[in-house]
């Protein structure tokens, strides 16, 4: 009778070590096999770039009630007047300015609106105000504006909509009624007087201190040269009666100053000019400006940007962050008025 073999120790080894392993290997096969459809099943591409829209925005009772037509090119745009200045701070003023700043803006904007319908406007019946920084007021879409404004497009939109939003049908009134409420970007540390720019004088548009923070101004202080043959071009242009046969360094005199500092009067070729006319006709940034002859050419040097009337951006903005409000900013830069909801 022969008798079985016995399995050897090291068989016994081999075999065990063979189940192990597959073990290792089917186990977790056995363990994704019930999920497999929910981890590598296809799922519908989802688009990253679809944007839930930002809502509209909802202007104030006061504001609402006023409808405009505003001409933008050849179009006119109908809409109230608080979606019009939201339009208009927008494109007039830096978003990153001071909220308190922001909302002396809108307020300004708003009673400059109201003086426009007052008054009549330029455009007749076919508008009331338009998109023309010339002749009116600036004025950008929120789709541009955001595209302009990049990362900040959402915190920059919110500030300008609660400013027009919190100053609700307020305006800058003297005499119970809205003002011709001017604003330019930075004066030269004191703002100039109506009479002094243009020909009649407002008793609520006079010269103040403005604290002009001109290290933190972009191109506050510029420079602007031209050759004798470039600058007795533009001369001829706008002083035809102008005696430029001397030297370029007699074309230009007798510079007198107002009371901000700026150039009120000079000659140009002999002939009687105001320092906005040679500020108009050089480009230059503002008519607070002084020149020289350096190497063969005429060069002006210039402090802030703007006619220098009324509110001041930039001092707006110092003024809010040294802790004022739109109301103090407002009654500062504009002589003996009130600021308070308008609904004439």
């Amino acid at each position: 009778m022969r008798r079985n073999r016995g399995t050897s120790p090291v068989s016994q080894s081999i075999a065990v070590s063979v189940l192990l392993l597959a073990a290792l290997f089917l186990l977790p096969l056995a363990v994704v096999a019930p999920f497999r459809s929910a981890l590598f099943g296809r799922e519908e591409p989802v688009d990253e770039t679809e944007q839930t829209p930002p809502a509209p925005f909802t202007s104030g009772t006061l504001d609402a009630a006023r409808p405009l037509r505003v001409l933008d090119g050849e179009e006119v745009l109908e809409m109230d007047l608080g979606t019009y200045l939201v339009g208009v701070v927008r494109a007039e003023m830096p978003a990153s300015f001071e909220p308190e700043a922001l909302k002396a803006q809108a307020v300004a904007a708003r009673t400059y609106t109201l003086y426009k319908l007052q008054t009549g406007g330029n455009h007749g019946e076919a508008a009331d105000v338009c998109t023309d920084h010339t002749c009116c007021q600036a004025y950008i879409g929120e789709e541009r504006a955001r595209a302009n404004w990049g990362e900040h497009a959402a915190v920059y939109e919110a500030k300008v909509e609660a400013a027009v939003r919190d100053t609700d049908g307020e305006a800058i009134l003297y005499g119970g009624v809205p003002i011709l409420a001017v604003f330019h970007s930075s004066s030269a540390g004191l703002t100039r007087a109506a009479g002094e720019v243009w020909v009649n004088d407002l008793p609520y548009l006079q010269a103040v201190s403005s604290p002009e923070p001109g290290e933190r101004i972009p191109n506050y202080y510029s420079r602007v040269e031209f050759t004798a043959e470039e600058l007795k071009g533009k001369l001829q242009a706008a002083f035809p009666g102008a005696d430029l046969s001397g030297g370029m360094e007699t074309w230009l005199r007798d510079p007198a100053a107002d009371s901000a500092g700026s150039v009120e009067t000079l000659t140009v070729g002999g002939t009687a000019a105001k320092g906005t006319q040679l500020r108009s006709a050089l480009g230059l940034r503002s008519a607070c400006f002084t020149w020289e002859v350096q190497e063969g050419k005429m060069v002006f040097f210039v402090t802030g940007y703007g006619h220098g009337v009324g509110l001041s951006q930039y001092g707006a903005s110092a003024m809010a962050a040294a802790g004022a409000d739109y109301r103090e900013i407002l009654t500062h830069y504009y002589t003996g008025v009130t600021v308070e909801p308008y609904g004439g």
